[in-house]
């Protein structure tokens, strides 16, 4: 039996020349673990934790280079120009079910250029889109406080329970959760006392404070398929909306809409969404056109990821209106 193979979980480290020669046959010679374990005279499985120790002690170094065809290029700069957003952020058209493998990378590279640090506070909202990518790699940002951007809702779906995403964004990227134990919309009397319970206010000063947004787009809300269950599916104003972000409706101009106890909301404002200095919008899908522009418009975020078809129909539906 071969050194290499005798006590692996004492052993803390295997000669260079080891290391070396595995990694210079693996990556360089394609050659199979099992070959490499023929001729160097140990176990596959030594072969592996060779290959994973190189790679720790930067013998190998693995570069993955974006593609010059997935750059943010002319249709990127005029999506911005046609809303008026600082940046826009594309990746290739969406597909199956799951936004969040497709999206992240566009939201990994917009969060990178925000220049997160420790003790900065990240708002999210509610939904799928950002729910979703909020599960995925987005960045290591330590010290960073995720806080939701708007409070919870009936529905039984993770992605309607902001305090969900709050969790998993925080540690997925290693950041600290600040919970909202809050309704969206409660009632008179309720709404009255978490403006002045202490752990609902601290979070909600956390709004006035905060370096950057994700949130979600939503598209006309008597258009979806669910609809929270306190927004009143009767109401005149609703009739008029477009979309939202983070609960706060809207019309094709952007100009806010109110309708029965929207005063109640616990959310951010508009206008605290205006001061963040990087609020992004996620959002794909040809329903969300004239959500997206409406919503820039408004100003309820200055930078976007979607995917290129979005993108081409919000050039093409923004020169038509």
């Amino acid at each position: 039996m071969n050194a290499a193979d005798v006590a692996p979980e004492a052993q803390t480290r295997f000669p260079h020349e080891l290391m070396y020669a595995a990694a210079q046959q693996y990556y360089m010679e394609d050659a199979t673990q099992g070959d490499i374990a023929k001729r160097l005279g140990v176990s596959r499985a030594t072969v592996s934790r060779l290959l994973t120790e190189a790679r720790k002690q930067g013998i190998v170094e693995i570069k993955v280079h974006r593609p010059a065809s997935m750059e943010d290029g002319p249709l990127a700069a005029e999506v911005a120009r046609a809303l008026g957003l600082a940046q826009v952020f594309i990746v290739p058209k969406v597909s199956g079910p799951a936004l969040g493998p497709w999206l992240a990378p566009g939201v990994a590279r917009a969060l990178a250029g925000v220049g997160l640090e420790s003790g900065d506070v990240v708002l999210v909202s509610s939904g799928t889109t950002v729910y979703e990518c909020a599960r995925e790699g987005l960045g290591h940002y330590p010290g960073v406080t995720i806080a939701p951007a708007v409070g919870g809702q009936e529905e039984p779906q993770p992605w309607f329970q902001t305090n969900e995403t709050t969790r998993i964004l925080a540690e997925r990227v290693g950041g600290v959760p600040a919970y909202l134990y809050a309704p969206a919309l409660p009632g008179p009397e309720l709404f009255y006392s978490l403006q002045h319970e202490p752990s609902v206010r601290r979070v909600m000063d956390l709004w006035a404070h905060a370096k950057c947004a994700l949130v979600g787009v939503g598209s006309a809300p008597l258009m979806r398929q669910m609809t929270p269950a306190f927004m009143p599916r009767d109401a005149e104003a609703l009739r008029q909306a477009v979309g939202d972000v983070c609960m706060r409706v809207y019309d094709r101009e952007g100009t806010p809409l109110t309708y029965p106890g929207s005063e109640r909301l616990v959310a951010t404002r508009l206008e605290e969404l205006r001061r963040v200095p990087a609020t992004i919008a996620v959002a794909v899908g040809a329903e969300k056109v004239l959500s997206i522009i409406a919503g820039a418009r408004g100003g309820y975020f200055n930078q976007l990821v979607t995917d290129a078809p979005t993108a081409e129909g919000i050039v093409a539906a923004a020169r038509q209106l």
